[in-house]
């Protein structure tokens, strides 16, 4: 880094653009709008890696590196390099595996200060690699959960309590300013989620079925995202079984998520773990009635009964009960809408995660914090 210059920071993170690339995009980006630290994003490339999606965020001003994914020994030489050419001032390394990957090489490579940000409850930690963890954890500079049962996690896996913290993930709430009266929207369900094991789609079909079977009801269900294609083609099969074919229709990758939102009465999460479901948090904010399954990580995101309706996950009757009670009941819906929306707008948005992380990285680098009290309009 030359005298006079920016602070650089690489960002590293899984290129299969889940919640966790996309966190990090948002503070890549809020570095670069503050002008404090000059960021650059480092995507691991995964076979779902789209990069006509890279290419868009060169195009916004960003800069992206991509290195191999194919080995773990592919990925470290490579981000070692990069390292040694860049010369960043941080290393923040999202994710598991790329928090270790990231740590390693940026180690390796003489970066001076390390940060690892975890997005997930639950990871496949190995003895060996929970051994890694825990020795690069006392290398580190700041140990980050992006949720309180993120950070709990972390304690039990035995990270260090004096550098391990929880900075609750945000969204862009503008595109929520406006949305539709609860009672002009269409009476269907969304589940905006990637096809991956974490998700559980096969539930919430499974739910839908009972609601038609012993409640005569038949919601649109619209599953948005894409991700595992044989994941997906499961999902369609049990709806084609359960002959619901014409009642749920998988979308795919939907760039207009937010009108889609905002387009229908109810939000579902079913899932078997979350970090800070950031799709919850939105539906939230568009002033959905959400029911979701009840994991480390929603638990302190959605308050049940009154923010929306938690359930058991996995339970396909506990969750078709709870979709019951919200399409029958439009008065009790609309209420838990209105208080998920308000507490999404308070304390979820996107200027207040990208404020406490900016905050973070200045004292972790030995800088002035750049802003030195919370703005009030982020409060």
């Amino acid at each position: 880094m030359s005298e006079g210059s920016l602070p650089r920071v690489i960002h590293f993170v899984t290129g299969g653009f889940s919640g966790a690339t996309q966190v990090a995009i948002d503070l890549a980006r809020a570095n670069l709008d503050a002008g404090h630290f000059e960021p650059v994003l480092v995507l691991r490339r995964k076979r779902s890696t789209a990069m006509e999606r890279v290419a868009r965020l060169r195009e916004s001003g960003l800069r992206v590196e991509v290195v191999p994914g194919w080995s773990h020994a592919a990925t470290l030489w490579a981000l070692w390099r990069l390292c040694r050419r860049l010369r960043p001032q941080l290393m923040v390394a999202h994710g598991f595996p790329e928090h270790l990957l990231g740590r390693h090489a940026a180690l390796w490579a003489g970066v001076p200060h390390l940060v690892q940000v975890e997005h997930n409850s639950r990871e496949r930690y190995t003895p060996w690699r929970l051994s890694q963890a825990r020795w690069l954890a006392r290398r580190s500079d700041a140990i980050v959960g992006v949720s309180a049962g993120v950070e709990q996690t972390l304690l039990r896996l035995g990270m260090p309590p004096a550098i391990t913290q929880h900075i609750p993930n945000g969204i862009d709430v503008s595109r929520f300013t406006a949305v539709p009266s609860f009672a002009a929207r269409e009476p269907g369900i969304v589940m905006s989620a990637r096809f991956a094991r974490q998700k559980d789609h096969l539930t919430l079909i499974r739910a839908l079925a009972l609601l038609r079977d012993e409640h005569g009801l038949t919601p649109t269900l619209h599953l948005a995202g894409s991700g595992k294609a044989s994941l997906q083609r499961e999902a369609e099969g049990l709806a084609q079984r359960l002959k619901l074919a014409e009642q749920v229709r998988f979308l795919g990758y939907e760039p207009r998520v937010a009108d889609l939102l905002k387009s229908q009465q109810i939000f579902a999460l079913s899932t078997r773990w979350e970090g800070m479901p950031l799709a919850l948090v939105e539906a939230m904010a568009a002033g959905c009635a959400c029911v979701a399954s009840l994991v480390p990580g929603v638990d302190g995101v959605l308050e049940h009964d009154r923010t929306g309706l938690l359930v058991p996950p996995g339970d396909p009757a506990a969750l078709a009960w709870a979709l019951r009670q919200l399409l029958s009941d439009p008065e009790r819906a609309e209420r838990l809408a209105n208080a998920a929306r308000e507490q999404a707008l308070e304390a979820h948005g996107l200027p207040l995660m990208r404020y406490r992380y900016e905050q973070l990285f200045a004292r972790v680098c030995g800088l002035p914090e750049p802003v030195p009290e919370l703005p009030s309009r982020l409060r």
